[in-house]
């Protein structure tokens, strides 16, 4: 667990545009959870139905974690090949399935707006990123994939990557899901005892 909570260290050199106050998306989600807990007014039901979209975003990051190499390659297959960010858009997925469990308007609309507010902004600055490490194999990758929503209809083509569940370990995906299920158990215990 202590392996999930680390912060990942940046590669020095590169060069990171944005806002500053756009570093804050990581300090600031560990509160904004907190704050949307306490919100919270779950039911049994509304936990069942708000984790089939939570396991639906788990599902669509492990499958980018499995193919993603961070700062070795473009990932563009997989989910890839369906949006740009399919981390960003998993756990856009968990969060909506979170504030469905959670059953509060006011904890959602938090939600929504720190995702609108960070995300946006970190996406940008991996685009910049990205940019600069791929030049015209970025662009036309971006050309062809839309930034977040997915595509449903997509070429399949032999060449690229395959999932690797090495790499899925390699990414440490495994620290969303367990993220996941203790925020469910939490939700389930806030459930029993609001009864």
């Amino acid at each position: 667990m202590g392996r999930c909570l680390r912060a990942r260290k940046r590669p020095g050199g590169m060069n990171v545009p944005g806002p500053a106050w756009a570093r804050w998306r990581a300090p600031l989600g560990y509160p904004t959870a907190a704050l949307c807990l306490w919100l919270a007014r779950p039911t049994f039901r509304s936990i069942l139905i708000g984790s089939v979209l939570t396991a639906l975003g788990l599902l669509i990051r492990a499958a980018a974690a499995g193919h993603l190499r961070k700062r070795e390659a473009l990932a563009h297959t997989g989910p890839y090949a369906r949006t740009r960010n399919p981390l960003y858009f998993g756990s856009a997925l968990i969060a909506g399935g979170f504030a469905l469990a959670g059953r509060s308007w006011l904890a959602g609309a938090l939600v929504a707006l720190y995702f609108g507010v960070f995300y946006a902004q970190v996406m940008r600055r991996e685009e910049s990123e990205l940019r600069e490490q791929y030049g015209k194999a970025f662009d036309d990758y971006a050309a062809r994939v839309p930034l977040f929503w997915p595509r449903l209809r997509v070429k399949t083509s032999a060449n690229g990557t395959q999932f690797s569940f090495t790499q899925y370990m390699r990414n440490r995906e495994y620290c969303a899901a367990i993220g996941a299920a203790i925020t469910i158990v939490v939700l389930s215990a806030l459930a029993a005892w609001r009864r």
